[in-house]
């Protein structure tokens, strides 16, 4: 069954309308989310809250799980080489964030570094903390109604509702800070 509405990335939908899979004027920025570290449930939840830390951490790890995402990618060709620590670290790229937290809950990999909204709710896990604010990589997710919808007018009110007041606790919830002005 074809999809109405995509909720993704503000960059995987720019992808998206560049190859005119959206509907024209139909994209909505719902929530920004900051990264974070996962580790183990029941571990010593290590301090990340600035840069040096983070990167102590980092390298004191044998192995790290990372989206193999916007964030991933980002954390990889940016973030890492400018922390000097490319290439000094084992890093396992898992498809989805589930399967990230998965990685660590099992103890595969020692900890991950994804959104936070990816790790709050994951089992077998616990929150350390956000990256320090001149290391993090704040993404925003969107909404937009789908070309060749058969349902356009409906898709569009169901962004409007997650855009909306409404939800802005439930977004809050999830880890990400609502962008929603209605």
């Amino acid at each position: 069954m074809p999809a109405d509405v995509v909720i993704l990335s503000r960059e995987g939908l720019a992808e998206l309308i560049a190859a005119n899979r959206i509907v024209a004027g139909t994209d909505v920025d719902l929530a920004r989310v900051g990264l974070g570290v996962a580790v183990r449930s029941g571990t010593a939840k290590p301090d990340v809250r600035t840069a040096e830390a983070f990167k102590q951490v980092l390298l004191e790890a044998e192995t790290v799980a990372v989206p193999a995402s916007t964030s991933g990618i980002w954390l990889m060709t940016d973030l890492f080489p400018r922390l000097g620590i490319a290439g000094k670290l084992s890093i396992k790229a898992a498809p989805r964030g589930t399967e990230a937290t998965r990685m660590v809950a099992a103890g595969d990999t020692d900890l991950a570094v994804m959104p936070v909204s990816e790790i709050l709710h994951a089992p077998g896990v616990d929150f350390a903390g956000s990256l320090a604010a001149e290391i993090q990589f704040m993404q925003t997710f969107s909404a937009a109604v789908v070309a060749g919808s058969q349902q356009v007018e409906g898709s569009r009110r169901l962004i409007e509702l997650l855009a909306s007041a409404r939800a802005a606790e439930a977004i809050r919830k999830s880890g990400m800070e609502p962008l929603g002005s209605s």
